[in-house]
This record gives C-alpha cells, sequence and structure tokens, in this order.
C-alpha cells in the first residue's frame, strides 16, 4: 500500500497579501520574478522558493492565524531556534523576518538539493542516518536554551493515561487490550528523554534535503532539549512507513541509540506510538486536511515495533 503523501494546502507566493509581498521585495531588493511552490509538509500557508529579478534565489516560508491558528506561533518558534544554531549546524541561513502580528514570514537561504526518494534508497537513508549522528554531536550539548523534550512529551505528546480514562469507540484492538501498561510506559517517557542534546522532533523526508556535499535539516519548530538517540525514535515508523526498513533494523544503524536503556526507548516509543494513536482518531486540523492520515500510517509501524520491542501480542 502506498504511503498517505507527506503533503498539505499550500498557497501561492501571489495569494500573500500584497503588504507582505511588498516589504518581502524591498528587502530582498529586487522584485520576484518566479515563485515555485514546494508541496511537500503540512503548513497551511506559502512555502516557495523565490527567484529575483536580479538572479537571486531564496526560500520563504509564511503563515497566517487562517485556517490555522497556531501556525503562526511555530513559525515564530522556529525564526528563534535557527536563529541561534551555531553556523556549521547544515540547517538553511535565516536571513530575514517579517511579523506584523497576523501574518509571519521567513527568508532562508535557498538549498539546492531534492528530498529523498520513495520508497527510501539505502544510499540516501544511509546519509540521513550519518548527518542525523553527526547533528546530534554537534548539538551537545544544546548550543541554545530552550525547552525540555521532557516538557513538550508531559504536554503535547503524551496520550495512553487520556486514551484509558475514555478510550474512542474506533481505537484499534490492540491499543485497547494493552491500555494499562502503555499508559504506565507514557508515565515514564518524559524523564526517559532527558538528555542535553537539542533534539529536532519531526525528522522525515519531507524535513530533509539531499544537496550535493551534505544533508540539510528543515523545519525546527518542535526542538527541544533531550537524549540525543530521540530523533531515530521519531524517524523510524515515517521511514518504514515509506518503504524504508523497518524500525529495528534502523535502530541498528544509528550508532547514538546503542548507549539508551531499552526501558526508555520502550518509553519514548511508547510516547510516540500513542501521540500518533491519539491524534489520528480526531478531526483534521483547520487547514491540514491530510495530517492525520500521515498520522495514522506512522501510529501503525510505531504499534507495532512496540509490540515487538515488549513481546505484546
Amino acid at each position: 500500500m502506498k504511503a498517505p503523501a507527506a503533503t498539505g494546502q499550500r498557497r501561492a507566493w501571489g495569494e500573500l497579501p500584497e503588504r507582505v509581498r511588498a516589504a518581502t521585495e524591498a528587502w530582498l531588493g529586487s522584485p520576484v520574478a518566479a515563485a515555485t511552490t514546494q508541496p511537500t509538509g503540512f503548513s497551511p500557508g506559502v512555502a516557495a522558493r523565490l527567484a529575483c529579478a536580479d538572479g537571486r534565489r531564496y526560500f520563504v516560508k509564511a503563515v497566517s492565524a487562517e485556517p490555522n491558528p497556531t501556525s503562526p506561533a511555530y513559525h515564530r518558534r522556529e525564526a528563534r531556534i535557527v536563529g541561534a544554531l551555531p553556523a556549521t549546524a547544515p540547517v538553511p541561513r535565516l536571513l530575514w523576518t517579517y511579523d506584523d502580528g497576523d501574518w509571519v514570514l521567513l527568508v532562508f537561504e535557498d538549498v539546492a538539493g531534492t528530498h529523498p526518494a520513495e520508497p527510501w534508497r539505502d544510499d540516501e537513508l544511509a546519509r540521513v542516518l550519518a548527518a542525523m549522528a553527526e547533528l546530534a554531536a554537534l548539538l551537545t550539548p544544546s548550543p541554545i536554551r530552550t525547552r525540555t523534550a521532557g516538557d513538550l512529551l508531559a504536554r503535547d505528546i503524551c496520550s495512553w493515561r487520556r486514551l484509558l480514562a475514555a478510550p474512542p469507540e474506533a481505537l484499534d484492538p490492540w491499543s485497547r487490550r494493552h491500555l494499562p501498561r502503555l499508559a504506565e510506559l507514557d508515565a515514564r517517557a518524559p524523564a526517559a528523554i532527558a538528555g542535553d542534546t537539542l533534539v529536532h522532533f519531526d525528522i522525515r523526508g519531507d524535513n530533509v534535503l539531499l544537496a550535493a556535499d551534505r544533508v540539510v535539516v528543515l523545519d525546527w519548530p518542535h526542538a527541544s532539549i533531550g537524549a540525543a538517540w530521540a530523533d531515530l525514535v521519531f524517524f523510524a515508523p515515517s521511514v518504514a512507513m515509506q518503504g524504508g526498513p523497518a524500525p529495528a533494523e534502523l535502530a541498528r544503524r544509528y550508532p547514538p541509540i546503542a548507549a539508551a536503556a531499552d526501558a526508555d526507548v520502550d518509553a519514548v516509543l511508547a510516547a510516540i506510538a500513542g501521540f500518533f494513536t491519539a491524534r489520528a482518531l480526531e478531526p483534521p486540523p483547520p487547514g491540514l486536511p491530510t495530517l492525520r492520515p500521515f498520522q495514522a500510517a506512522q501510529a501503525e509501524v510505531a504499534r507495532a515495533w512496540l509490540a515487538e520491542r515488549l513481546h505484546l501480542g
């Protein structure tokens, strides 16, 4: 079965309010001659490569509170995170921000690269895994002060205890059968993910670019300080879903996770599986109609991996 596409409902550059485009072109110092929308990703806003009349190129992303009121906060947080990362980090350089209280727009350097192929190719996956390990080393200890991954899990991710208290009718049989054990693991996850690495928290194929000489990691609004191995646990379900190796095999190919205690990995994996399971059963967020099927597919892989690790049939 083909995996759900990591695409949402983008807006075109020309749909931005005139004041936003005028301010951006004033900073660019040249009119925009062409704008190419980038379809991957779920944000209900503009994501476009711009070609200016003077030949320079940039990447812009922009959102407003319509249709999704939480989207601007993600762009503002990404600007703070990326703007504080070391120059050696493999991320696009943030060049300028626009924020009028409604629209938030970020201008980045335009990176010449492509997203990994689907299904995953082994050589491309090897490049991404190596880049993730190098990134974890570079960002340990975290070069910036921000929230902890444990706080993020406790506030936004851990979901099994809520499902135990009120199991949805559509909850899958495996989850329903093991809810008490899953809720117990969920409670341990915030402590299990403790560490001093800046963790991306959302690495997927659509959030990396393969350039000629490097792998560039995009979209940083969820970055938090936690265990160096955590990004692999978040990454693995999407890889398997998109035709790559099973999560257990992927973990064997990622050195940072070798130092992790099995119980800690189990707890964090349980939290991730619960997050995707719970969110997949909810109505789609405003402006993100394709997100729930993508989360449902990740949930299925994450639950299977957890069942395998815990020997829960």
